[in-house]
């Protein structure tokens, strides 16, 4: 098969789909790649390296999509690349298709087969291509947050962690997944005061096992979250439905309520965003205040953190890629049934049951429509 991987184009955005030993790995079980010149720069990885692995380095982002088989990126496609759709082309990438109706249509009317790396799930509801992300966004989300709460910035001019003699930052996590955990993990780490919040009684049991008389665990209600965020420096919304629109539970209500310079971090907005006061920022204008909270929604937050990030992304998404470029996506996704959970649009149809609802469009069983 042939493989492309081109640089990426969303702002800010420097991490890319392939290292060369991922290169080396396609080369090595038959395939060709093809790369765009400089698309590895922004995590460090220079062209020379791919050409060492076996790929071919091309000119231009319009060629390499000509080229391939298989596109493989890190983002999803901007309106800028919807030309380069065409019928039978596999996209192999995020693509959060609940928040983005427009990118959808352009999938749809292409005939892409479009594979998202978030609704990859494995039998035990993992989802090893969303993870390794998750972890460096909660962790980022506390590192980002505690910068924001520095008055230069709109915050209220208090340390996370606080010294002898003054009070610690209280921080507000909502949702107990990775992002959440991960978040939990450096907030806790720094010495703030921290209450995360999740609708699973078993999540709680074990975040409070995991970090015992450090925290604080509350049932997810809009009651305690109002009454945990009142009080919050530090906000971090980190609520996912794998595919779907996340639910906002960060009501506008809250925020005059809340103390002025206070930060609120909005990890899912990928996904549309668990704030009814969050929209999409860059890491060129990464905040904006509303009733004096401070509102940081990056897109793309992994990608401040480069070459961490694509290292461990494609530590994850080589063997799927592997699989699908060694089989071809059918045969791979009916021996792979997490595979086949990434396939979000086929042959003009949507394939992923959240996607299609979130935005009401007719869900088609991807084995009905890849026969």
């Amino acid at each position: 098969m042939k493989i492309g991987c081109v640089k990426e184009i969303k702002n800010n955005e420097f991490r890319v789909g392939l290292t060369p030993d991922n290169v080396k790995a396609y080369v090595a079980a038959g395939h060709h790649v093809y790369m765009e010149k400089g698309a590895g720069v922004g995590s460090g990885f220079a062209d020379n390296e791919y050409i060492d692995a076996g790929a071919s380095l091309i000119d231009n982002a319009e060629e390499v999509w000509e080229l391939v088989d298989m596109m493989i990126k890190v983002k999803e496609p901007l309106p800028e690349e919807y030309g380069f759709f065409r019928e039978g082309l596999i996209l192999y990438t995020y693509l959060h298709l609940a928040a983005d109706k427009e990118q959808t249509d352009a999938l749809l009317n292409g005939k892409v087969k479009a594979v998202a790396y978030e609704t990859i799930q494995e039998e035990d509801r993992s989802l090893p291509c969303l993870a390794p992300m998750s972890q460096i966004a909660g962790r980022l989300s506390i590192q980002e947050g505690a910068k924001y709460l520095e008055k230069k910035f709109g915050g209220e001019g208090i340390l996370l962690a606080g010294v002898p003699g003054t009070p610690k930052a209280n921080v507000v996590i909502l949702g107990g997944g990775t992002v959440g955990m991960n978040a939990c993990k450096i907030a806790v780490g720094m010495g703030a005061n921290v209450t995360i919040l999740d609708v699973n009684l078993k999540r709680l049991e074990e975040l409070d096992n995991m970090f015992g008389a450090h925290i604080q665990t509350l049932v997810s209600t809009d009651s305690n979250i109002e009454k945990a965020v009142i009080d919050a420096d530090l906000v971090i919304g980190s609520v996912l439905i794998p595919g779907g629109s996340t639910p906002k539970l960060f009501k506008k209500k809250y925020l005059p309520e809340m103390k002025d310079g206070a930060v609120f971090v909005d990890v899912a907005i990928d996904q549309g965003g668990c704030g009814e006061s969050s929209r999409v920022t860059t890491h060129d204008e990464p905040v904006y205040i509303e009733d004096g909270v401070v509102h940081y929604c990056v897109g793309n937050m992994p990608g401040a953190v480069s070459r961490t990030s694509t290292i461990a992304l494609t530590n994850a998404t080589l063997r799927y890629g592997l699989q699908i470029a060694d089989k071809g996506l059918e045969k791979a996704c009916e021996e792979n049934e997490a595979i086949k959970l990434g396939v979000n649009c086929y042959a003009g149809k949507i394939t992923n049951k959240n996607v299609a609802d979130a935005l009401g469009y007719e869900f088609v069983e991807f084995g009905s429509v890849a026969e």
